[in-house]
């Protein structure tokens, strides 16, 4: 197996690293790169006529990786610039905009989205092309098509104001949402948009199959789990099943994924064996189920890891019908590189991650497992295999999932035994309800038994929940971790095929590298450490020293706490509960943390420091930032961190 024979996973890193140089501040214009690639493809091409005149002894291969880098950040420049908006709209009076999905329900509100066709400014309505999301109170809700005339401007999305806290404007502006408003009832339905028929056609389809499977099965808990396993709609899940799912390790069977599309490719591969078709015919059928597998892939919103596996799937397919088995490492790669050249923000999208690591994963690691032991029983086989595929996916994707969740379900083993053949047989139920839960009784009959089947694996995912250490939480991961994880993982991957002593060598000088990283990052911990939070209305104080936390909270909530504090606090390892810092209250309205060294004004938010600290840092676009040191700080608007 030669490193070579995979062109597209040779291919694959160059643009990755591309696609990095351009969403870096000094990346070229677009302009220039676009320039750049023509040219590097101009030398290309001239050097290749000349190798094949036997006149050049230039290696063509510089010419194409240094291009492939060019192209990925050429991707992402020319995506920022179709995803540039218009402030203007900050600015209007009024604007024009067109409803794109069906309501989505919140405690309070409905939320959707409005793509902008026109704004007012200075009493002059000008085109516009932005997206708002909205969230309204009408109960009447409204639907794709619909012309809103909206009488005020909405805001941007503001950016997250305390340290690690979840970007939720950045996870917008991927999407090409940069702006949000609270209508209420206060906005008009002038029009239906002139669209055509199939403008909202999957939009609709997929409300209207949503709305069938909920009139069809009876039980709600099954409905909500339907929706999200069928359909990939999750936002309705009660917040319980969520829990007990995640606990047993298998979430990812309710986010549509590939193992739904591997079941529905599954399903209809398995109907051409005992059709015995010839081959013409074959044919024709893949080509139907090629186009099934797509299909779905729209129907359920195109999330990356469906994307990854309908073009995997497809791939395979057209094998089948040229009679040739293609590479498994090249399909990967290749189906990486498509995502990547139509949207390449894709590459920071969690499910995009997890998908890909999985099936390498898979197909790196779980022979080696399987080849641990080789049972004589069809029973125990099947079990290993399932054991074996579930472990190798759990080892590659366990750092990334601490890193990003900070949890790990210890069952998950058990979880997945149990609750994967299952989820295979409701699939088999729940695709042909969707397709046939139209015709009477047939579709009352397929929802009644989707509806049981459910229920037995909601009741499986529960019974696991209430076993006793169910899960490891607040578990954190640095990137430099994940690096050696994965990379101990590749070293036993390639241990049959490469020179053991290397790899011993190999092995042994990231883990010296990585501890030589960690013992430089204890060194740098300051001795006194002061975290300033900030929540809707007040303020956190978190205050280390020798690596025992103590903290003053002076009206954040559970939930606050949670979203704004929490990840800072799991991140830099200190306590879930700290100890009460004690404050003295001066007659002024003044807290004196003596310990600690500062006063503290929580109705003028104003801090005084008994000595001046060391350094100063505000939290700003995602990064602490110097200020200069001083004696008294206000605190009102930012996060800050002072170092004593």
């Amino acid at each position: 197996m030669r490193f070579a024979d995979f062109p597209f996973l040779r291919y694959l890193p160059f643009i990755l690293i591309g696609v990095f140089i351009g969403q870096s501040n000094w990346s070229p214009s677009l302009m220039s790169l676009a320039l750049a690639l023509s040219l590097l493809w101009l030398g290309y091409l001239i050097v290749m006529v000349k190798l094949e005149k036997g006149k050049s002894k230039f290696q063509s291969s510089y010419l194409a990786y240094v291009a492939l880098l060019v192209f990925g950040a050429l991707l992402v420049q020319n995506r920022l610039a179709q995803t540039d908006f218009n402030t203007e709209i900050l600015h209007s009076d009024s604007y024009l905009a067109e409803v794109t999905l069906y309501d989505q329900q919140k405690p309070n509100s409905f939320e959707n989205l409005l793509a902008v066709k026109s704004i007012l400014v200075d009493r002059v309505w000008k085109d516009a092309q932005v997206k708002v999301l909205i969230y309204h109170q009408n109960e009447q809700g409204l639907e794709p098509g619909q012309v809103l005339l909206v009488k005020k401007k909405p805001e941007q999305i503001p950016s997250p104001l305390n340290p690690l806290e979840f970007d939720y404007r950045q996870y917008l502006e991927r999407q090409g949402i940069h702006f949000r408003q609270f209508l209420g009832k206060n906005y008009q339905v002038v029009d239906s948009a002139r669209t055509s028929v199939f403008d909202y056609f999957l939009v609709r389809l997929r409300h209207e199959i949503g709305e069938m499977l909920k009139s069809k099965i009876p039980d709600e808990n099954s409905a909500q789990i339907a929706l999200a396993l069928l359909l990939g709609q999750k936002k309705e899940l009660d917040p319980t099943i969520r829990e007990a799912y995640t606990q047993a390790g298998v979430m990812h069977i309710l986010a549509v994924s590939g193992l739904h599309v591997g079941i529905i490719y599954a399903l209809f591969i398995l109907i051409l064996k005992p059709l015995k078709m010839k081959k013409e015919k074959a044919r024709v059928y893949l080509l139907f189920v090629i186009l099934i597998i797509w299909l779905y892939a729209f129907l359920t919103g195109l999330s990356p890891s469906v994307v990854r596996a309908a073009t995997m799937f497809s791939l395979l397919t057209f094998g089948q019908m040229r009679e040739r088995e293609p590479s498994i490492y090249n399909i990967l790669a290749f189906s990486a590189i498509l995502m990547i050249t139509i949207n390449p923000h894709v590459i920071y999208e969690v499910g995009f991650q997890l998908s890909y690591l999985a099936v390498l994963g898979i197909v790196m690691i779980q022979p080696l497992i399987l080849n641990l032991w080789l049972p004589r029983h069809k029973v125990l086989e099947y079990i290993w295999q399932l054991t074996s595929v579930s472990v190798a996916a759990q080892l590659v994707t366990f750092p990334l999932s601490i890193y990003y969740f900070h949890v790990f379900p210890t069952y998950f083993l058990l979880g997945n035994l149990l609750i994967l053949p299952l989820a295979f047989v409701i699939m088999q139920v729940g695709v042909p309800l969707m397709m046939l839960g139209w015709i009477p009784l047939l579709g009352e009959v397929l929802g009644w038994v989707l509806s049981w089947l459910i229920w037995l694996q909601n009741w499986i995912a529960e019974a696991i929940r209430v076993i006793p250490g169910g899960k490891l939480d607040r578990l954190t991961i640095d990137f430099a971790g994940m690096l050696v994880v994965w990379g101990m993982l590749l070293i036993i991957a390639a241990w049959e095929f490469g020179s053991k002593r290397k790899l011993t060598w190999i092995g042994l000088s990231i883990l010296f590298l990585w501890a030589g990283f960690r013992f430089y990052s204890e060194l740098q911990k300051p001795s006194r450490e002061l975290i300033i939070y900030q929540g809707k209305k007040s303020q956190l104080l978190d205050f280390s020293v020798s690596g025992e936390t103590y903290s003053w909270n002076q009206g954040l909530d559970g939930g606050e706490i949670s979203y704004s504090v929490e990840p800072n606090r799991i991140h830099n390892q200190l306590a879930q509960f700290p100890t009460s810092l004690i404050a003295q209250e001066l007659d002024s309205g003044k807290l004196e943390f003596i310990s600690a060294g500062f006063t503290f004004d929580p109705t003028h938010k104003k801090l005084w420091f008994l000595a001046p600290p060391k350094l100063i840092y505000s939290w700003s676009e995602g990064q602490w930032v110097a200020m200069q040191t001083k004696d008294m700080l206000v605190v009102d608007s930012l996060a800050y961190r002072i170092l004593f």
